[in-house]
């Protein structure tokens, strides 16, 4: 062979070569292409996770100087979730209505509503009301604070304490309560 000969081969060896790493390469990007393709894909999926049904309840709380008393109903109201009172956590009668009792009340009520998949609770705060207290007893607060605790979302915190528009007439007679 010559040197020209020897030379062109050596060129279409190396045109060759150069043709297949660039095919090489070109096939390599659509690979990391299609790489990303399957990322984005899997990325949007992820954003898109199930989104989880939220089940809301209503915690009705009814709060007075003697007791503390946590009722969980689902939204109608007509279904019962959990009950507990600062009673059924306490050994003396005084303690009833303590936060302590309160707080131990819902944490109660908290871990069953959690067992029954609820994920909200709106709260109805109630006081005696009528003729006796207008304001909450001081278990209310210690309550509302433990189910916000306990992991669920709040709706509204209304206050339902039941009075008369035109003022009952309180017990003990025209002359008072005679000692």
């Amino acid at each position: 062979m010559s040197e020209t000969e020897t030379v062109v081969e050596e060129e279409d060896v190396k045109s060759t070569l150069e043709e297949t790493t660039s095919e090489k390469a070109i096939e390599s990007e659509k690979a990391v292409e299609s790489e990303k393709a399957v990322e984005s894909v899997t990325e949007v999926k992820a954003e898109t996770k199930k989104e989880v049904k939220e089940k809301w309840g209503i915690a009705h709380i009814y709060s007075s100087y003697n007791n503390t008393i946590i009722h969980i109903t689902d939204l109608t109201g007509g279904e019962t979730v959990s009950i507990s009172s600062g009673g059924c956590h306490v050994n003396a009668d005084r303690y009833e209505s303590s936060p302590f009792a309160a707080m131990k009340a819902a944490k109660t009520v908290v871990e069953s509503a959690k067992t029954k998949g609820f994920t909200g609770l709106h709260i109805k705060v109630r006081a005696v009301g009528g003729v006796g207290s207008r304001v909450p007893g001081p278990g209310a607060q210690a309550a509302i604070r433990t189910i916000a605790r306990g992991g669920f979302k709040i709706g509204r915190i209304d206050d339902v304490t039941p009075i008369p528009h035109d003022t009952t007439r309180k017990k003990g007679g025209k002359r008072g309560r005679r000692v």
